[in-house]
C-alpha cells in the first residue's frame, strides 16, 4: 500500500513517522518498534540519485523484526529459522500489512566446479 506525506502529517515530529510497526511469525509477535526510529530517512536514499515524481522508495523491516538481529542478540536461534508454510505477517499502523507464506524454492542445480586460468590467476 502507498501513501502520501500528507496522509500521515497527523503523525509526523520533528521530521519522522511516529507509526507502530510488528512482524509477527505464525501469529506470534516477534518484534516491533516505530518507524520514528529509522536509522535513516529516506532522504537519505536520493543521496547521490535522482529521485522523480513516480519512484517508490521501500524500506527494511522494524528494528527487532529481524530474525538474525534477534538471534546476534539473543545468543541463539530463537525464534527459529522460518520454514515452509510459517506465514510471516509485517504491520505498520495506518499504512497496512503484508502477509506472506513461506514456499518451497525451485530445486537446486548443481554448479560446475570453477575453471582454472593459466598459472592460477582469475578470469577477468
Amino acid at each position: 500500500m502507498l501513501v502520501t506525506p500528507d496522509e500521515l502529517a497527523d503523525r509526523e515530529s520533528d521530521g519522522r513517522y511516529d507509526l507502530a510497526m510488528e512482524v509477527f511469525v505464525n501469529d506470534t509477535r516477534v518484534g516491533g518498534d516505530t518507524l520514528a526510529t529509522m536509522a535513516w530517512t529516506f532522504a537519505y536514499a536520493s543521496r547521490g540519485a535522482w529521485v522523480r515524481p513516480g519512484d517508490v522508495l521501500g524500506s527494511g523491516i522494524c528494528g527487532s523484526g529481524c530474525l538474525a538481529e534477534l538471534w546476534g542478540w539473543h545468543g541463539d536461534r530463537q525464534p527459529p529459522p522460518l520454514r515452509i508454510g510459517d506465514t510471516v505477517r509485517m504491520t505498520v499502523h495506518g499504512i497496512g500489512t503484508v502477509r506472506d507464506t513461506v514456499v518451497a524454492g525451485p530445486p537446486l542445480h548443481d554448479v560446475p566446479p570453477a575453471r582454472r586460468t593459466r598459472r592460477g590467476s582469475s578470469p577477468a
